[in-house]
């Protein structure tokens, strides 16, 4: 498979939330860098992470827009959005969308790399809001 078939392929798993599919197309010492650039490395660590973003984020998306490719790497521009919960309940109020790129590492068939590029503030924002909200009511 091509480089672009394999990044192709993991964006319709982030999109399914099909962590285990995430999980196989992830290289044993795969490396996510988030916006803050903030780096976690290993396959079994980025599946957890992922079990536990869906988990806040149960409807998150990406939409590609464009993409590039040269050798083995892509970069990708587009729009990640969702709706954030801590509950579990997906109220409108806590929906964002935001634009965003990505670059992926591709090693044989599998992602090496994934770089996220994107201002997570409007996410940030509805955590602090929920965070204000459980504080008081212990009050």
């Amino acid at each position: 498979m091509k480089a672009l078939e394999i990044f192709h392929d993991f964006v319709k798993a982030i999109n399914a939330h099909d962590v285990p599919k995430l999980c196989r197309l992830m290289s044993d010492d795969h490396v996510f860098i988030d916006s803050m650039g903030t780096e976690s490395h290993g396959r079994e660590a980025m599946c957890k992470g992922w079990v536990a973003y869906f988990r806040i984020v149960p409807d998150y998306r990406i939409e590609l827009r464009q993409q590039l490719m040269e050798n083995d790497s892509v970069l990708a521009q587009g729009h990640a959005y969702g709706t954030f919960t801590s509950d579990g309940n997906l109220s409108r109020d806590n929906r964002w969308s935001v634009p965003s790129a990505w670059r992926a590492i591709i090693e044989g068939r599998q992602v090496a790399l994934w770089q996220v590029f994107a201002d997570n503030e409007p996410i940030r924002v509805l955590m602090r809001k929920e965070r204000a909200k459980r504080l008081k009511s212990r009050e």
